[in-house]
């Protein structure tokens, strides 16, 4: 084994989402970072859909980009399609969506990456981490390099132990053509760490010219969307993508071959999604329906290659091939990759701080699907935090922790410290409590001036954010209080505006001389506040009672064993998930209000016994 002559501050393993966020996040801060990937030519690729964004993953995009990320740049570089999902709903459930072209992304975020000082970045498989005394000291490669590292991001997506399915065979491998990471699942398991398994699929792919597109629904884009709130990235060429059904004669297809998918020959073992089933999972489970709505997603402007988003599988080649010819508008279809299911390891709850650092290794932090989520999103907004945390570490400076009324990043991270993950984690606006304050369009205003204080966005960018703040601040105040004579009735703007058929266009039409045209986003956020002033000021409230738990800090050595009176369930649940404070206790599950109660009564006799004597 051969010592690499740099040591680091922080070594990312991985070059996926979360890998490509963590190394930007922790080198922009200054520290000194290496990121380590199995293949220099697959940093940020598009392992499944092809898309970014979407129902409160597209909140996530936004977060990132507010907090210095790339993925919003990115995206908004190289997508070929943009959306505002639920635009005709009210503020909280709007969520951002594009279609990107996959090989230019990940050209962009390797071209990105490359750009950024303190960065070194190395082809390498990772077969070991080097550990001293409960303590990561750096890793070791296959290719019998040893680097020295202080901290260590481990992303390794679905990579570890990775087993694909289609129908009978069965193959080893991280992703479709890629193969699988080996060495680190059995070294983790010695050092003490709890491994499970999880399950997740891919759909096939296809020929464009295959298509019958005329039998097909198009979908075109909206105008005006995008990501990052910085300067517009100039915008590749718009498309359409389509949507089509199945059919009765898929779905009897499918019926008579189940036999034949390892997902219900119990082959497939280990849990897989629920809000995003496999089409085998469909017919059976809504055994009811007599279509399913399939989406036809380009997967770039330089390939005729179609992502067939809905129809995801682990059926044998010959099945899947049959079931997709009897898709409407799809009779002819060439199908140029097959889809498959994999398999892969995670690390299970309660192993992890709510900074992602690991609690049996010091210095070992975890991010992305070995957490146990799913999507490119929630595993880039990990890596983000996982990095900066990394960074933190060794540069003296405290953590960043998110609360949840915070992001919907401190929701995810809360979330996966203290729930047992039965199926791969995905975010939805419903598990957000706050979501009117954690709206996609104030992300900017809730986190720009935490990232300026970690060195990870500029002085003109924390500067332009806070001007648009105030603006924000002094027109709802001054707006929100004019009188004037609309319909024989004197009315505010703010009553005004909190009518359904009241809109700011339509105010500044009825005040010209006294409102001026301050650009879509900040005219947007003046209409939010004037409109929902009242179910945000409750919402504000409520946060404030619930978060004076979080307050109350529980010390890691507290011990629950002892407690008189707790339920034995609780002083396991305490044990096992360690919380932070009574906040994170409370929202465990099968914890009650009477375990918290005591619990509380348990610190403040610490406190006081505590306490030195005057």
């Amino acid at each position: 084994m051969w010592f690499y002559p740099k040591a680091f501050d922080v070594i990312i393993i991985g070059g996926g989402h979360a890998g490509c966020e963590a190394a930007h996040a922790a080198a922009r801060m200054g520290a000194e970072t290496l990121l380590l990937t199995m293949n220099l030519d697959t940093i940020g690729k598009m392992s499944c859909n092809p898309s970014v964004g979407g129902t409160a993953k597209g909140h996530m995009v936004r977060e990132i980009d507010a907090l210095g990320g790339l993925m919003g740049k990115v995206a908004d570089r190289c997508s070929i399609q943009f959306r505002m999902l639920n635009s005709s709903k009210g503020p909280s459930v709007r969520s951002p969506r594009s279609q990107a072209d996959k090989a230019v992304y990940a050209l962009e975020m390797k071209r990105r990456l490359e750009q950024v000082s303190h960065l070194e970045i190395k082809q390498g498989t990772t077969d070991s981490l080097l550990v001293e005394g409960g303590r990561v000291i750096g890793v070791k490669t296959q290719e019998g390099i040893a680097y020295r590292g202080q901290t260590v991001v481990l992303s390794a997506g679905t990579f570890m132990r990775g087993l694909l399915h289609i129908g009978e065979s069965r193959f080893p491998g991280g992703r479709g053509g890629d193969q699988a990471a080996t060495g680190l699942s059995g070294q983790l398991e010695a050092l003490g760490f709890r491994l499970g398994r999880l399950k997740t699929g891919t759909p096939p792919r296809i020929h464009r010219r295959s298509i019958d597109l005329s039998l097909c629904e198009e979908q075109a884009g909206d105008e005006g969307v995008r990501f990052s709130y910085d300067a517009p990235e100039e915008r590749m060429p718009q498309v359409s993508c389509y949507i089509t059904y199945t059919t009765p004669a898929t779905h009897d297809l499918i019926r008579q071959n189940l036999h034949r998918s390892p997902l219900y020959a119990g082959i497939i073992q280990s849990v897989g999604p629920r809000y995003c089933p496999s089409i085998e999972d469909k017919v059976v489970r809504f055994a009811d329906k007599e279509r399913h709505q399939i989406f036809l997603e380009p997967e770039g402007l330089s390939t005729e290659e179609v992502y067939v988003n809905g129809i995801s599988s682990s059926l044998p080649f010959d099945v899947q091939l049959a079931a997709i010819r009897s898709v409407i508008g799809l009779e002819k279809v060439e199908v140029m990759r097959p889809a498959y299911a994999i398999e892969y390891d995670y690390i299970t709850s309660d192993q992890i701080y709510p900074t992602l650092e690991t609690k049996r290794v010091e210095g070992l932090f975890l991010a992305g699907q070995v957490n146990g989520t799913t999507g490119y999103e929630e595993a880039a907004g990990q890596g983000l935090l996982a990095g900066v945390n990394a960074a933190c570490k060794v540069l003296g400076k405290s953590p960043l922790i998110l609360r949840r009324s915070e992001a919907y990043l401190g929701v995810m991270i809360d979330d996966l410290i203290r729930f047992e993950l039965t199926e791969p984690y995905r975010m939805f606006t419903s598990r957000a409590e706050h979501r009117l304050l954690l709206r996609q369009d104030n992300a900017d205003l809730r986190l720009r001036p935490l990232a300026f204080s970690l060195g990870l966005v500029s002085q003109e960018q924390h500067e332009r954010v806070a001007a648009k703040k105030e603006c924000i601040e002094r027109e709802s105040k001054r707006l929100g209080a004019l009188h004037k004579w609309v319909d024989g009735k004197s009315a505010t703007l703010a009553q005004l505006i909190s009518r359904p058929d009241w809109t700011f266009a339509k105010a500044m039409e009825h005040y010209p001389e006294e409102i001026t045209d301050h650009g879509a986003e900040i005219n947007e956020q003046i209409e939010i506040a004037l409109k929902y002033a009242g179910y945000i000021e409750r919402q504000e409230r409520q946060v404030v009672r619930l978060e004076e738990l979080d307050h109350i800090r529980i010390p890691r050595d507290f011990s629950y064993a002892s407690l008189a009176g707790l339920r034995t369930e609780a002083k396991e649940k305490f044990s096992k998930f360690t919380p932070e404070h009574l906040g994170q206790a409370s929202r465990i599950s099968g914890i009650t209000p009477s375990d918290i109660s005591i619990l509380l009564i348990a610190l403040q006799k610490r406190k006081r016994a505590d306490a030195p004597l005057s």
